[in-house]
């Protein structure tokens, strides 16, 4: 794997800090909630993010900005650790609860 790859990985899958006390049921649900309306927003901004970096491609010979390349990211690794909130796999809770890293 290259160091990026390793990065993103670790991110994902490493030790993650696993709350002592969990919600009640019914917090868990408020906080699905939100982070599902989160995770729609964050769709919208990847679809204009995406479309930023293919005009700055088109216009830049084929050479993507490396500060939009890195928020995508980013983002992917936030939606990541906000499905593994919603489907239980994690009761990490996604920024702004816990830090982006």
């Amino acid at each position: 794997m290259a160091q990026g790859d390793d990065k993103i990985d670790g991110r994902l899958h490493g030790e993650q800090f696993e709350p002592e006390s969990e919600d009640s049921l019914l917090m868990r649900l408020v906080y699905m909630v939100i982070i599902w309306v989160m995770i729609q927003f964050a769709q919208t901004v990847l679809g204009v993010v995406t479309v930023l970096q293919f005009l700055v491609m088109a216009l830049n010979n084929k050479q993507p900005n490396e500060r939009i390349a890195d928020f995508g990211t980013d983002l992917g690794v936030w939606v990541a650790k906000a499905a593994r909130y919603q489907t239980a796999a994690s009761n990490v809770k996604p920024w702004p609860w816990t830090d982006l890293d």
